[in-house]
């Protein structure tokens, strides 16, 4: 009886509601439904079905509809709260046919939101939204709360209720900023909504893991179409509405988080069944799109920034939802990493754009803290976005081959003609924000990221996979081709970047140099693969690259030799040195040594550094098979390219040192001992003189006994140096350009000989020499240049006359006048350098006699054809501050672009030897020839008899011509002749001697 009296009252209130007109008198009905208790559920349907009813579908003219729908919302949220009784349906259509009528309304509401008259209307509305939004969370909770059905009907309803919901939520935070002050209810609603969904579909997403635990599961069963459906659903929308989010502002960060949290936890959701249903890969690319949006806004804005530096707090108010964007991405792409593959040129595109920018904001004083925000922020996030794609295991090598490809190309790109700094000053609109996928890997604006990107992918190694560090390991050659091009070149030399680094619970972020860091990150990258299948491959890239024609490639490969040997165990170290050195014994030659190009002398520069950087063992070792055991004529010759190249001489023990430098001293007071003007054109131009640059290397770096070097050292000089004016053969006089070079290098090197009674004649000699005799126009005689300006420095120390009539004097004035009055910028330098020291120590007063009227430095920089007589001095004085100043290094437009000239001509010649080797021409500085042309054996006794009676007769005739030139001195000119052409007899015959056993 009570079951039918509560139903004919709920039957009673519905047909008085219905046969209304007057709205007022409706909602007062409604509300009566509110609290009515219920006795089944049959009418509990009744009632929702008829509140479906009683809901004005048409868009509303006045306020009174508005009342009445909103009326009915409030029952109903009361309603599901209340009711535990199953008819989710009716519910649930209600809430469709609310949502739609809400999405048309809100339209029109903003079409007449200026309008006073309907302000009142508008508030109603809005508050109706609000209820709206209530009642769906209302409705997820409810949902979550009951089984998945298998009923189709229902199952549907679910469907079409959940594109509503989400629908009018993301049309509703869209408008958000025009919502007034309902937008703040509105959110807090919506996040409610956001909860409740992803509740639901954990509860379901169970349900299914149980159904995946069975074994008769079916993945095309309805049921389970329909959780995947509705994830697909809630997953997408939510994508939608982060994405709104993030371009509605600072209002809408909870919004942003939960949407971004609910698509993340979704994805986690259904053991991988979502990979093939949901569109993964356009999820991520959405996020990519999410973080480059605000880098190129901001990048476009400060790059008008003129005046003022951009503070830390903005450029961290830019990064922070970019770096928000990037963690969403780097998580679903560890959840998913081969949809993540499917996108990874969007994805390369973005690590190497931000790590392009972030170098060149480096180089710009006022944009300092946008760099040091990019790196605190983004970039190990950016590296662990490639991360998880090369770490994965559900990749193949060759599709990891393929990202490798993309973040370091082989290709090999200039930039156009015009100012080489501009590489320097991008347009981020224009130039880094501007490279689309397809130009990705020709991007010459991308170089410098690529050696940033790889940089931290080096020094964070040791999160890499195996496969990972072999792949990079096979990438190093290209590493060392992006060096080589001129811009890279500049910037690596020059520029300082931000990096972060951590120790222990701490991050600290420095400013370091771009080539010490990256040479830092190769260290580690070492160690790193020391105990990985990559080993092997960098071995082989370290050995490959010994001998790199580039010098700062090869000085990073030798950086990288020194640090393994001296971090090796003994037996590797021994290996490695014992293996060059047999190289170098092969390679020596007397031709050779001298040739700073060779192979030889490359060797030689290679085990110096070492020996001297690396294997400090080795040394004595090296010096006692020269000295003590191998006592051979190619030891010798090994022995000068070492010393040549800088050999470690006070890094021996004693008693090494010591016999080491009194065979040099030794070799040297022989060979100048013996030496005469006569024996200069007679011996062979390619053997003369060893003994000489030997010495000259080693006293520049062992300070050495006054009685070691003595006067001996100044007769010499002059033999030289009259031996030039009498030889007619251009091979001698080249050679002997060489030794007075040297000669002077020694002589300023031992104060001592510039008191000699000799030093005035020398010094007449060289003013002849340069200046005022018959070799004056020799325009080959700049190669003395190089040792005649320490020995100009080393001046300082005599006493002269300062008057005109003296000739020693008027000599040195001469000397300094040639050499202020050279053009080239290496000359300039050297003799500032010279005189700078000259007058800080000399005890002349009137050095204005040094510096001619016409000096280089004198003459303006515009035109180059006005003299300012100031204009030496100013300039020498900007050379002493400099020269004085702290040893800093600011880059500079001026600095880059002549470091890009450099790089430019080293370029070049590099890829001419590469032509060169590619054509099958010689390349005697890069390669070793164990070919059968470098076998020898021994020659038939015929040619072996025949080339000792020609070295015989050579003997004869040298004492025949010593013989003439003292009989005869009448007959100078005869002499000369003869000698010419004996020193080019000898010459053919030493070739033939060396080279006739090569079969």
């Amino acid at each position: 009886m009570e079951g039918s009296r509560s139903n004919s009252y709920l039957q009673s209130i519905i047909d008085a509601i219905s046969s209304s007109d007057v709205v007022e008198s409706r909602i007062q009905l409604l509300k009566k439904l509110e609290d009515l208790d219920l006795s089944c559920k049959s009418e509990l349907i009744s009632l929702v079905e008829s509140l479906t009813i009683f809901w004005e579908d048409f868009t509303c003219l006045d306020v009174t509809q508005c009342l009445l729908n909103r009326t009915i919302l409030l029952v109903a949220v009361k309603r599901i709260e209340k009711d535990k009784a199953d008819c989710l349906a009716q519910f649930l259509t209600l809430e469709v046919k609310a949502s739609v009528w809400c999405r048309k309304h809100l339209k029109m509401t903003l079409m007449s939101i200026q309008e006073l008259q309907e302000e009142e209307h508008s508030n109603l509305f809005f508050q109706l939204l609000l209820d709206a939004v209530k009642f769906s969370a209302a409705s997820f909770s409810a949902l979550a709360r009951y089984p998945l059905s298998e009923d189709k009907a229902l199952m549907n309803t679910v469907e079409n209720f959940i594109l509503e919901q989400l629908n009018l939520m993301n049309e509703s935070v869209s408008e958000i900023q025009r919502i007034r002050e309902f937008g703040p209810e509105i959110l807090k609603a919506v996040q409610m909504v956001i909860d409740a969904m992803i509740k639901f579909c954990e509860v379901h997403s169970q349900a299914l893991d149980r159904e995946f635990s069975g074994e008769d599961f079916d993945l095309t069963s309805s049921a389970v179409n329909h959780v995947i459906n509705v994830h697909k659903y809630i997953i997408e929308k939510l994508c939608e509405l982060g994405t709104i989010a993030a371009k509605g502002g600072g209002g809408l960060v909870t919004i942003l988080n939960v949407s971004w949290k609910g698509v993340f936890t979704l994805l986690q959701l259904g053991n991988g069944v979502l990979a093939s249903k949901v569109n993964i890969a356009g999820i991520i690319l959405n996020l990519v799109s999410l973080v480059m949006e605000p880098l190129k806004c901001a990048a476009a804005t400060w790059s008008s920034v003129t005046n003022e530096a951009v503070s830390a707090s903005e450029a961290r108010r830019i990064f922070l939802p970019v770096k928000f964007f990037l963690i969403n991405a780097v998580k679903i792409s560890c959840l998913y990493p081969c949809q993540a593959y499917l996108v990874h040129k969007e994805i390369i595109l973005c690590v190497l754009t931000i790590s392009t920018y972030k170098v060149s904001l480096s180089n710009e004083k006022l944009l300092g803290t946008v760099a040091e925000a990019i790196t605190e922020l983004l970039e190990t996030t950016c590296l662990d976005l490639v991360k998880c794609i090369l770490n994965t295991t559900d990749l193949k090598q060759d599709l990891k081959l393929g990202i490798m490809d993309l973040l370091f190309t082989s290709e090999r790109c200039s930039h156009p003609d015009g100012d080489p700094s501009n590489c320097f000053r991008i347009d981020p609109m224009n130039g880094i924000f501007n490279t689309n996928c397809e130009d990705m890997k020709d991007a010459k604006t991308l170089l410098l990221g690529r050696i940033n990107f790889l940089l931290n992918l080096l020094r964070h190694s040791f999160d890499l996979s195996d496969d990972t560090k072999l792949l990079i390991t096979t990438k190093l050659d290209v590493l060392l081709d992006i060096l080589v091009q001129e811009d890279v070149y500049a910037s690596v030399l020059l520029l300082q970047v931000p990096f972060l680094y951590f120790s222990g619970k701490t991050t600290e972020l420095k400013w370091q140099p771009l080539f010490s860091s990256l040479v830092h990150a190769l260290k580690t990258f070492m160690v790193a693969v020391s105990s990985s299948c990559a080993w092997l491959e960098l071995q082989s890239f370290l050995l490959d690259n010994l001998l790199h024609p580039h010098f700062l490639c090869w000085d990073i490969v030798m950086e990288l030799w020194c640090f393994m040997l001296r971090y090796a165990d003994d037996g590797l170290v021994n290996g490695v040195i014992s293996n060059f050195f047999s190289v170098m014994k092969f390679l020596a030659s007397s031709e050779l040594v001298l040739d700073h190009s060779s192979a030889l002398r490359k060797m030689a520069r290679c085990i110096t550094m070492l020996l001297t950087y690396g294997a400090h063992s080795k040394l004595n070792e090296i010096c006692e098979s020269i000295f003590i055991q191998d006592k051979s004529r190619s030891s010798t010759v090994i022995w000068a390219a070492l010393i040549l190249e800088g050999f470690p001489l006070n890094l021996l023990s004693e008693k090494i040192k010591n016999i080491a430098i009194q065979s040099m001293i030794h070799d040297y007071l022989n060979f100048i001992g013996s030496f005469d003007e006569t024996s200069m054109l007679a011996l062979s131009s390619r053997v003369i003189g060893l003994p000489v640059f030997s010495a000259s290397t080693t006293i520049q770096s062992i300070k050495l006994s006054t009685s070691d070097i003595d006067v001996r050292t100044l007769k010499f000089l002059l033999a030289l140096l009259r031996s030039y004016k009498l030889s007619g053969v251009e091979k001698v006089k080249g050679f002997c350009r060489k030794l007075i070079s040297e000669t002077l290098v020694i002589i300023s090197c031992m104060k001592h000989l510039y008191a000699s009674n000799e030093m005035e004649e020398v010094i007449l000699e060289l003013e002849k020499l340069f200046i005022s005799g018959p070799t004056a126009s020799d325009a080959l005689l700049y190669e003395c240049k190089s040792g005649l300006v320490p020995f100009l420095a080393g001046l300082a120390h005599i006493k002269m006359i300062e008057t005109d009539d003296n000739a020693k004097s008027c000599a040195v004035w001469e000397l300094y006048h040639m050499l202020f009055k050279e053009r080239h910028w290496a000359f300039i330098h050297l003799g500032l350098t010279a005189f700078g020291y000259f007058a800080a120590r000399t005890s002349c007063d009137e050095l204005w006699r040094f510096v001619p009227q016409n000096a280089a430095l004198s003459y303006d920089l515009e035109s180059g054809k006005h003299v300012n007589e100031e204009g030496f001095m100013l300039e020498f004085k900007i050379f002493l501050e400099k020269e004085m100043a702290l040893l800093t290094v600011t880059p500079s437009a001026e600095q880059l672009a002549l470091l890009m000239k450099e790089g430019l001509l080293l370029k070049d010649k590099f890829n001419t030897l590469l032509k060169s080797c590619g054509k099958g021409i010689e390349c005697k500085s890069m390669e070793i020839d164990e070919g059968p042309s470098s076998r020898k054996r021994k020659l038939p006794e015929g040619i072996s008899k025949g080339m000792e009676l020609l070295k015989n007769g050579l003997k004869f005739m040298r004492q025949g011509l010593s013989l003439l030139e003292a009989n005869h001195v009448d007959s100078r000119e005869l002499h000369n002749k003869l000698l010419s052409h004996f020193s080019g007899l000898e010459d053919e015959i030493d070739r033939l001697d060396s080279q006739g056993g090569v079969y």
